[in-house]
């Protein structure tokens, strides 16, 4: 398996420097480029082509970390966000999931748990800080009905998007075929009104589909 191409955009040059001592370490990472500014993470990242970055949202120049989250999604659409921040203001959270990120970690966190968001993120699957959950969820679904009309396969597809399943992984479990998975994934999110996977792996949380410590970091 390749490694994953991890890339570091962070205004502190210490604390992008921690960064690629620690994760640089582990053999299934490869760190192929840093920024300090959101712009020099756009003009780079086609470059890079990374697989992961690791963006910090507050950075100076006239890019935050929201807007250079969407652009990247935009140039790079494979390559997945992980917003890493010692702010934990709900709104730049929620922004920055609305964008495309797929995952949130507070800068005070335990360093594996970056890593395991990392590695989630390279999968497709999401890592939040559970802060958070609560109410990022409140502003994301504020306009999707609570009483859903989800089929019994759409919401057993929702529970194992919620276990960090792929939809090759679901599609095994489920005995069926993987465009068949993605129409169910397409389908869960246009009734729940919701942009993409991480939203969904959010609702799952509130509804009491999961419960946070069922989720593998």
């Amino acid at each position: 398996m390749n490694p994953i191409r991890l890339a570091l955009v962070d205004d502190h040059r210490v604390v992008r420097r921690g960064l690629r001592s620690y994760l640089e370490a582990f053999p299934d990472i490869t760190i192929v480029g840093e920024a300090s500014s959101g712009e020099e993470a756009l003009e780079q990242v086609e470059a890079w082509l990374p697989d992961v970055i690791v963006m910090d949202l507050l950075m100076p120049g006239g890019i935050d970390g929201i807007e250079t989250t969407r652009r990247v999604r935009t140039i790079t659409p494979h390559t997945q966000v992980v917003v890493l921040t010692a702010h934990t203001d709900d709104a730049r959270v929620i922004g920055s999931l609305r964008v495309g990120a797929i995952g949130y970690v507070r800068k005070d966190s335990e360093p594996e748990v970056l890593l395991a968001a990392v590695r989630a993120a390279a999968r497709g699957q999401s890592v939040l800080d559970p802060s958070i959950a609560g109410s990022v969820l409140q502003e994301l679904v504020s306009g999707a009905k609570v009483k859903h009309d989800l089929t019994d396969r759409e919401m057993d597809v929702l529970g194992l998007l919620a276990h960090g399943r792929t939809n090759r992984e679901i599609a095994e479990e489920l005995v069926v075929g993987e465009e068949t998975v993605k129409t169910h994934v397409g389908n869960i999110l246009a009734k729940l009104h919701l942009a993409h996977r991480t939203q969904a792996v959010i609702y799952a949380l509130k509804q009491g589909l999961i419960i946070l410590d069922d989720i593998d970091v």
